[in-house]
């Protein structure tokens, strides 16, 4: 007897962020349609995550759909060093007119974690390139000159990727708990404590706490570090929302602040929008919501609406003229086989389209209202006595749920909960405690409705 799709899976896949001792068997999906994912045994379920927040349309979208199908009967895959075409050319061109600030280039990259690695190396090498000098050394070439800018700033809970030096800029925890010696060093700020690190910038000298307080200096075994703005390469935020770290929130006002501050120091700012792009937080960016604009910024997961992996990350001229030279050593030495992708650029193209219609921007605006209204419900019926800490930004809503064991991601309810949902025909997948909903822009309000009434049956079992 021939075995399922799931027993074939579980002898040959390894599936991320899963435990492999007594994982459930993976439900076998044998296509989508709209906020629906159907299984090999004719089961729906409503998507309420948007399939880890990339899916924007809906599934099979026959406009994306029929647009890389096009494509793929044209030009599937060239190299991108020496070589353009007309899908990543529109694709930059269209992106630079809608992104907050003032970006000059494009640099694609294959997902999140890489369109990270990408600004780190950018701003980290910008400092290089504007005040280095080399000499060939029997190791390789050296810097005359050791001073110059290479530390890193970033916020506590935070979470960038899971390539190293992405898990350098994410907060210690779970994630990178097994790979900490391997990590570069970097210094990590608290968000909810914006208002002191503006006022020590403003001193001329920062101090903050080091992260896990691991190194072996006297100024880190104590716990306090300083830091002069002038050593300072870069900071790297994800604007207003941090995702995998809970869906925290930060206040806008301080965090426009420190940007500001920072910037007067010169200190190049990453803004992270791998998840709050392309329309999650209300806005097509969380930037806008932010006078003070980053000097670089990392986008994926909705920039081809879920359909192929592509990493963006955009730069300020700025940025970009400090590798402008007739140096080759300051060429930016980076590069994937599929950087620029047809089919994927093309798909962002084609997400673009759909984003930009005026039924879309509707349809944002009114699963943000429906939202509010579910939280006040859950703050006015007797599951607020199982449930805290309310927020809601765009189409992004959260909350956690009371348990006996901690706020985090390891909080055995998780699981329960995402049985319990998958038994009534809604996916959703809490971070440990942390019950989100992140839907795709074509959910209805029916069913939308649903989802939330699953979650009160839910409260009610629990």
């Amino acid at each position: 007897m021939e075995n399922s799709l799931a027993e074939r899976d579980k002898l040959v896949v390894w599936h991320p962020y899963t435990p492999q001792k007594y994982a459930p068997d993976p439900i076998p999906v044998i296509k989508g349609e709209g906020v629906y994912l159907v299984d090999a045994n004719g089961n729906s379920y409503i998507d309420a995550i948007s399939s880890w927040w990339v899916n924007l349309h809906g599934h099979a979208h026959p406009y994306i759909a029929d647009k890389i199908y096009e494509q793929a009967k044209t030009l599937e895959q060239v190299i991108f060093a020496g070589f353009t075409h007309e899908p990543a050319v529109q694709l930059a061109e269209r992106l630079l007119r809608i992104l907050p600030g003032n970006f000059s280039k494009v640099f694609y990259s294959d997902n999140g974690s890489t369109a990270v690695e990408v600004a780190i190396k950018m701003a980290i090498q910008y400092w290089w390139n504007m005040g280095a000098e080399y000499k060939l050394q029997d190791s390789g070439y050296g810097m005359l000159d050791g001073k110059r800018r290479n530390k890193i700033l970033a916020l506590k809970n935070s979470y960038h990727g899971d390539t190293f030096g992405a898990m350098s800029v994410s907060d210690r925890g779970i994630f990178t708990l097994a790979f900490q010696d391997k990590l570069f060093e970097v210094i990590f700020i608290d968000p909810t404590n914006l208002h002191d690190i503006i006022l020590n910038f403003s001193k001329g000298v920062t101090h903050y706490m080091p992260a896990g307080q691991e190194g072996s200096s006297p100024a880190c075994r104590t716990g306090r570090l300083t830091i002069h703005p002038d050593e300072i390469a870069c900071f790297i935020y994800e604007p207003l929302l941090q995702g995998a770290g809970g869906m925290k929130m930060i206040e806008a006002g301080p965090l426009n602040q420190l940007l500001n501050t920072l910037q007067e120091y010169g200190i190049i700012c990453i803004a992270d929008e791998v998840m709050t792009g392309f329309g999650r937080t209300g806005r097509l960016f969380a930037s806008a919501y932010l006078p003070c604009q980053p000097d670089i910024i990392c986008l994926s997961k909705g920039l081809t609406g879920g359909y192929m992996a592509l990493g963006v990350t955009a730069c300020s001229k700025k940025i970009h003229d400090a590798f402008v030279s007739d140096d080759r050593l300051k060429t930016f030495f980076h590069g994937h086989s599929y950087t620029a992708n047809p089919l994927a650029c093309t798909a962002g193209l084609a997400s673009l389209d759909l984003l930009q219609q005026q039924d879309c921007l509707e349809n944002i605006e009114r699963i943000n209202q429906q939202h509010q209204q579910f939280l006040i419900q859950l703050q006015t019926t007797n599951h607020k006595l199982q449930t805290k800490h309310y927020r809601c930004l765009g189409t992004i809503l959260a909350f956690e749920i009371q348990t006996e064991g901690k706020d985090d991601y390891l909080n055995n309810i998780s699981a329960a909960i995402t049985q319990k949902a998958l038994a009534k025909g809604v996916f959703i997948r809490p971070l440990g405690n942390t019950v989100y909903i992140m839907p795709p822009y074509c959910i209805t309000k029916t069913q939308l409705q649903k989802v939330y009434d699953v979650i009160i049956e839910i409260l009610n079992e629990i």
